[in-house]
C-alpha cells in the first residue's frame, strides 16, 4: 500500500486525495470559523456600543436643545403661542400666561378659542373672518393686529398687539401657526393722552385760523377792499398758508377720532363702479390741470374708459356691490388721487376696477417718481414722510395716508402700496364683496332704517 499521504500526479501535476482535501478543509473549518465568529461578535458588539452612544448623544442633544427653547422662550416677556392645523396649543409660554391667566400645564391641549377670546374696541366678539389665527392658515400670509383686545381668564380686557406667522411645510401647507402677542395697556393709555390733547388743541385753535381765513378772504374781494398787486400777492400768500394750517388741523383731528374709534362711519351699499365712474370724472381736471391723462380702467386688462369719452363707451362688467361710507371712501380716493397729481411731473393717473367673489379691487396708478423700498414699509405710519426733494418742496401733514388706512380698516378692508423708484406707485384697496343678494337685503334694512317713525 502506498502511504496515506503519497504524492499523485495528474497530467505531470501532483494532487491530493480527496480525503485530504477533506482533511483540509475540516481542519480550516475548527480553526478559522471560530476565529471569525469571534471577531463578528467583537464588531457587533463595537457597533451596538457605538449605535447606543450615537441614540444617547442625540437623546441628550435634543433634551439640550429643547431645554435651551424652554429658557428662551420662558425668559421672552411677550407672549408666544404656536397652535398645530387642528388648531390645539402646542406651545404656550411664561409670558402667555401671565399675560392671559391660563397657566402654561392648562394652555397646552386646548382648542386656541378656549383661550384666546378676542373682541374689538367695542367689545364685539370677533368674528371667523375677523380672526388673526383663521387668517394665517387660510391665507398663509402673516398678519398683524394693533387693534385686538383679548378677553383674560378672569374676563379681564387687555389692549395687545398681535403678530401671527404661518409654518408652511415643503408641500406649501400650513402645519402650525406662531403668534406673537404683547399687552400694550400702558401705551394705549399714553396714546389715548396724546389724542386727547392733540383733539382739544386743534379744536380750539380752529376757530381763530378760520377767522383769519375769512377775513383774508374779504381782504383779497375786489367788491370790499382794494389792494394793489404787490399787496395782493402778500395776501394770496398768507391765505394759502392759514388754509394749510386748517387742513393741518383738520387732518390732527381725524387722525386723533381714529385712533380712539371716535371716527364717524355710516356705511351703506355702494356699487362701485359706477361710483368710481363718477368720481374719476369729477377728479378729471386736477389731472388735466397739470398736462396729465387721466383714465378709468375695468378689469384686469389694459381696456381701460377714458374720462374724457366715459359715457359714450360701453363695458359689459360686473356689479361690484361693497359696505362703505361713501363720503369716507371719497376721502381716501381723493386723497390718493391728489397725491399721484402732485407727484407726477408727465404720463397719466390711472383707476382701475377689478375683484372676484370675496373682494373688490379698485386701485390708483401713476407714473411718478416713485418711492423707495425702505420707506414702503413706512408710509401709512402717522406723520411719516419719505425725505427727497419732491416731498420737500411739495409739503404736507405726513397724517394723509395714515388718515386713509383707518378709513379702509374701519370697512374691513386692506390699503397696500407697490412701487419701483422712477417707474411710478400704485396704491391697492381691498374691499369685502357683497353678493347681489345680500346687497338688496342691506339695502331694504337701510330703507326701512330711514322710513319716518310709525310709516
Amino acid at each position: 500500500m502506498m502511504p496515506y499521504f503519497a504524492n499523485h500526479t495528474l497530467f505531470g501535476l501532483p494532487f491530493l486525495h480527496v480525503e485530504h482535501v477533506l482533511i483540509g478543509v475540516g481542519i480550516a473549518v475548527v480553526i478559522i470559523l471560530p476565529a471569525m465568529g469571534y471577531f463578528i461578535f467583537r464588531l457587533r458588539r463595537n457597533k451596538t456600543k457605538e449605535l447606543k452612544q450615537e441614540v444617547q448623544g442625540s437623546k441628550h442633544e435634543a433634551k439640550t436643545e429643547k431645554a435651551k427653547a424652554d429658557i428662551i422662550l420662558s425668559a421672552i416677556e411677550d407672549g408666544v403661542v404656536v397652535i398645530g392645523a387642528d388648531k390645539v396649543i402646542q406651545i404656550f409660554n411664561r409670558g402667555a400666561a401671565n399675560i392671559t391667566g391660563w397657566a402654561t400645564n392648562e394652555a397646552e391641549g386646548l382648542e386656541y378659542h378656549s383661550v384666546f377670546k378676542m373682541v374689538n374696541a367695542k367689545g364685539v366678539a370677533y368674528t371667523d373672518n375677523q380672526d388673526p389665527f383663521l387668517k394665517v392658515f387660510q391665507s398663509k400670509m402673516v398678519y398683524r393686529d394693533n387693534q385686538l383686545i383679548l378677553v383674560s381668564k378672569s374676563a379681564r380686557q387687555l389692549p395687545v398687539y398681535l403678530s401671527v406667522s404661518p409654518l408652511v411645510d415643503n408641500s406649501g401647507d400650513v402645519t402650525a401657526v406662531v403668534g406673537i402677542f404683547r399687552d400694550v395697556t400702558q401705551e394705549r393709555a399714553q396714546e389715548q393722552q396724546r389724542a386727547e390733547f392733540i383733539s382739544t388743541a386743534s379744536h380750539e385753535m380752529r376757530t381763530p385760523v378760520a377767522a383769519i381765513e375769512g377775513y383774508l378772504a374779504l381782504a383779497l374781494n375786489d367788491k370790499v377792499s382794494t389792494v394793489d398787486s404787490k399787496a395782493r400777492g402778500f395776501l394770496e400768500k398768507a391765505h394759502a398758508s392759514t388754509q394749510h394750517l386748517g387742513k393741518l388741523f383738520q387732518d390732527l383731528l381725524t387722525s386723533a377720532k381714529a385712533e380712539d374709534g371716535r371716527l364717524v362711519n355710516h356705511p351703506q351699499v355702494v356699487e362701485i363702479g359706477a361710483y368710481l365712474e363718477q368720481l374719476t370724472e369729477s377728479l378729471r381736471f386736477a389731472a388735466e390741470k397739470k398736462g396729465l391723462l387721466m383714465e378709468y380702467l375695468v378689469g384686469t386688462g389694459e381696456q381701460g374708459i377714458g374720462t374724457q369719452n366715459a359715457t359714450s363707451n360701453k363695458v359689459v362688467r360686473p356689479l361690484y356691490y361693497v359696505s362703505v361710507d361713501p363720503d369716507r371712501l371719497r376721502e381716501v380716493i381723493t386723497n390718493l388721487f391728489d397725491n399721484a397729481v402732485k407727484y407726477t411731473e408727465a404720463g397719466k393717473v390711472s383707476i382701475g376696477l377689478t375683484g372676484d367673489d370675496k373682494i373688490v379691487q379698485f386701485y390708483i396708478k401713476d407714473t411718478g417718481p416713485g418711492i423707495p423700498p425702505e420707506d414702503v414699509p413706512h408710509l401709512f405710519q402717522k406723520f411719516y414722510r419719505v425725505d427727497n426733494s419732491a416731498t420737500r418742496s411739495i409739503g404736507g401733514t405726513g397724517l394723509g395716508l395714515f388718515i386713509c388706512r383707518k378709513i379702509v380698516e374701519i370697512s374691513e378692508g386692506r390699503i397696500w402700496v407697490e412701487s419701483e423708484v422712477s417707474k411710478g406707485s400704485t396704491f391697492y384697496i381691498n374691499l369685502p364683496r357683497l353678493s347681489a343678494e345680500k346687497a338688496a337685503e342691506l339695502q331694504k334694512q337701510q330703507q326701512g332704517n330711514q322710513s319716518p317713525l310709525g310709516a
